[in-house]
């Protein structure tokens, strides 16, 4: 590995252990190796640095899930079927990723007084939504798949904070299932 992908992985061991917050320069420089000096040189600054720290540990969780789903998934399963099936996987997952979600949630309580911090999580919103409509077998236009994304992003943010703050109850994807049955046909089918 050259300095900037140290830098990277140094970035997330810190993120992990010491959050976005408390994380230093030099936390950074003594975790990946390298030299204070490389984190300017390559990123220009420690919370641009952190940034990306983020963005590749958020697609690694991404790929991992895709990955795990795509390897267990029955190319038969019926949409109900993968739909609890798929949310299960993603509960399962919290286990490894609390750290990870811990730092997303840490973030957002900044948000509204950083406008790097919030264009970097505004950029990345659109992918995530595309991505989370993808991972559910969700086809055909963007618009849709934007809409769709978003729906399950509400609930992937809901399951991360459940699962942080009494994973002994955070509900399995048959009872996410039910749940949606229920309010659509609360809703009335075909209605708009």
């Amino acid at each position: 590995m050259g300095n900037r992908e140290d830098l990277l992985a140094g970035a997330k061991r810190c993120l992990y252990d010491k959050g976005y917050a408390r994380t230093t320069a030099r936390d950074i420089a003594t975790a990946s190796g390298v030299s204070l000096a490389a984190i300017g040189y390559h990123f220009g600054s420690k919370e641009a640095l952190l940034n990306a720290a983020l963005e590749h540990a958020i697609e690694e969780w991404g790929d991992d899930l895709a990955r795990l789903l795509a390897e267990e998934a029955a190319s038969d399963a019926d949409p109900a079927t993968r739909f609890a099936a798929t949310w299960d996987k993603v509960v399962q997952s919290f286990a490894t990723t609390g750290p990870l979600w811990a730092v997303q949630f840490e973030l957002l309580a900044h948000v509204q007084r950083d406008p790097a911090l919030r264009e970097s999580f505004a950029g990345a919103t659109r992918p995530a939504r595309l991505g989370l409509a993808g991972l559910f077998g969700h086809e055909g236009d963007e618009e849709t798949a934007l809409s769709i994304g978003a729906f399950y992003q509400a609930i992937l943010s809901g399951l991360a904070a459940q699962a942080m703050a009494d994973p002994a109850h955070v509900p399995s994807g048959r009872d996410l299932l039910n749940a949606v049955r229920t309010v659509a046909a609360g809703l009335g089918a075909g209605d708009t």
